[in-house]
């Protein structure tokens, strides 16, 4: 592992294979590499941090890709194994009218994730740790990587962050609540979309309400993206603060914003801001980031953002 890395993300590196127009009429497929964490990641390591990302890649003719790709990024890939099964893959078209996405993730290479997967030593050394209800949702032993992981993390006093990123194209209300609530009081941050998770997971649109539940939990950050304000809510000490998203008379694809707007609150807050500030910083990331095409190549370097920030 780098020794100077000071966040891990766990979760599950995916083959993009992107189209522009429908996939009935496409004769070429473009290859990247994308997932909600991964995404989250890139940003981290595009503002500056230092990142490793733990999860098994499939020995299939696209490993030696996605580790490249990662290690392009300057994100560590010291803690990522390998085994014999394939890599998931999403194929992704977009026309004027619409947008299709394809899931290909049963019985993946991550799926295969287990505690024996967890390096103690790493995680004690560092500042954060960050997953997702997505990776849990792969099987039972990478859901357990994922609590085992968190509870190491607090016993020796390294902040959580999770987001349950909840998506009904793969993973069910029940499981996906399941999942929160076995890691609820090793959990420091949690990101939270007031539409997908708040609303479908617990039932509550009131954002007071989900505030006051989850500090009640023991949960310290909290964070709402609210489209029905046009913005995000940050709560902390008992304290509620809002920021609008950033220039989204801009946005031209928003693809994944919401995972790139967690990688530049974690990238803030590990680096000194307070989370109102932080959450000021990562709209202007998340804002940057949908005014070009593409989830994880429109993601802004730290130079474009500091240019953008209000003063």
């Amino acid at each position: 592992m780098d020794s100077k890395a000071d966040i891990a993300v766990i979760g599950e590196c995916l083959i993009e294979l992107s189209a522009n127009g429908t996939l009935a009429d496409t004769s070429t497929l473009n290859k990247y590499f994308g997932g909600d964490t991964v995404t989250t990641a890139v940003t981290i390591a595009r503002l500056g941090g230092h990142v490793s990302y733990i999860t098994k890649v499939g020995n299939d003719g696209f490993s030696e890709f996605i580790l490249s790709s990662l290690q392009k990024e300057n994100i560590d890939t010291s803690l990522i194994k390998t085994n014999d099964e394939q890599n998931g893959m999403y194929i992704v078209s977009k026309t004027q009218d619409k947008k299709e996405v394809l899931y290909y993730k049963r019985k993946t290479a991550a799926s295969k994730l287990s505690i024996e997967d967890l390096n103690e030593d790493c995680i004690k050394n560092l500042k954060l740790v960050y997953s997702t209800g997505v990776i849990q949702s792969l099987g039972a032993g990478a859901r357990e990587l994922v609590r085992e992981a968190f509870k190491l993390a607090k016993q020796n006093d390294v902040m959580t962050a999770y987001d349950p990123n909840y998506t009904s194209c793969f993973m069910n209300s029940t499981d996906t609540k399941e999942c929160f609530e076995e890691i609820i009081d090793y959990t420091d941050i949690i990101f939270l979309s007031l539409k997908n998770d708040a609303s479908k997971l617990y039932d509550v649109s009131s954002i007071d309400k989900v505030m006051t539940y989850l500090w009640d939990k023991g949960v310290k950050i909290v964070v709402i993206k609210s489209h029905i304000d046009n913005g995000y809510y940050t709560g902390y000490n008992g304290d509620i603060d809002f920021t609008e998203f950033y220039n989204t008379s801009k946005a031209i694809d928003t693809t994944a914003s919401g995972d790139v707007f967690n990688g530049g609150f974690l990238y803030a807050l590990t680096n000194g801001y307070s989370p109102k500030d932080a959450m000021k910083y990562a709209s202007v990331v998340s804002g940057l980031q949908t005014q070009n095409y593409g989830a994880i190549q429109a993601i802004p370097y730290k130079s474009a953002v500091m240019e953008n920030i209000p003063v």
